[in-house]
């Protein structure tokens, strides 16, 4: 290959290895929004043992910012014109691509588990809701805060509290039909008619379930860490086959 031949393809891979640190940089970011998880829904995968997009998360955060720092190699490797850093750079672009594939697959499946439908959400729901354990508190304040903030009421509906056995019907059934996080509040966010509530009355509670929130948010962290993801990752294979030839035209 000519010497302007190969200053060409010194600079597209130098413009390449750009895009990919900025790309990097942008799966950082979002992984980090996964991570800490501002919907506040954790409590209800990890209960499960289902927690693999947190963990995808923060295995993204790590090829995120490492994709930043490799690339930024490659285009000093580049501009050297070394066939040993080019290798390098090569072997560890490579080494972050395995990982960044393993995050995006975890993140994608555990996704397909967790809402495939609503039967896993709500028999976790009817197990840990007002249980004493440690599992049952952060489920039974992660479940009220959402029905409260989302205007909803179990995970079909409210006839989830009646149809099934739960926890809380064990210990409130004769007081309570369904948690007091399910009844419409005034605008001081006070139950706005607790005793009809409290007796089933219709107009008192909020009448779709909670399953459609859930699913949307964990399907917006799942799109965050495996989509994005995987279109880093294309856009990474693509750069290192580009680097691949340009590596084999140094002397």
């Amino acid at each position: 290959m000519g010497a302007g031949a190969l200053t060409c393809l010194m600079f597209v891979v130098i413009a390449l290895n750009a895009i990919a640190a900025a790309a990097g940089l942008a799966l950082f970011a979002v992984a980090i929004w996964v991570a800490v998880d501002g919907y506040k829904l954790y409590p209800i995968s990890g209960v499960s043992g289902k927690d693999d997009i947190f963990a995808a998360a923060w295995i993204a955060i790590f090829t995120g910012f490492a994709f930043f720092l490799a690339c930024i190699f490659g285009i000093f490797a580049a501009l050297k014109r070394s066939r040993g850093f080019m290798m390098v750079y090569l072997i560890i672009m490579f080494i972050i691509f395995l990982f960044e594939c393993a995050s995006a697959i975890t993140a994608a499946t555990n996704r397909d588990y967790l809402v495939g439908n609503s039967n896993l959400v709500k028999k976790q729901m009817l197990q840990y809701f007002a249980d004493s354990s440690t599992q049952g508190k952060q489920i039974t304040q992660t479940w009220n805060r959402v029905m409260e903030q989302v205007e909803c009421c179990g995970a079909d509906g409210p006839s989830d509290w009646i149809q099934y056995n739960s926890t809380f019907k064990q210990m409130f059934g004769s007081t309570y039909i369904w948690p007091l996080s399910c009844c419409k509040r005034l605008s001081t966010f006070e139950v706005e008619d607790k005793e009809g509530c409290m007796v089933g009355k219709a107009s008192t509670i909020f009448p779709k379930g909670c399953f459609q929130h859930i699913e949307s948010v964990l399907s917006r962290y799942t799109w965050a860490v495996s989509w994005y993801g995987f279109s880093v990752l294309m856009l990474v294979f693509f750069t290192l086959v580009i680097a691949m030839i340009y590596y084999m035209q140094l002397e």
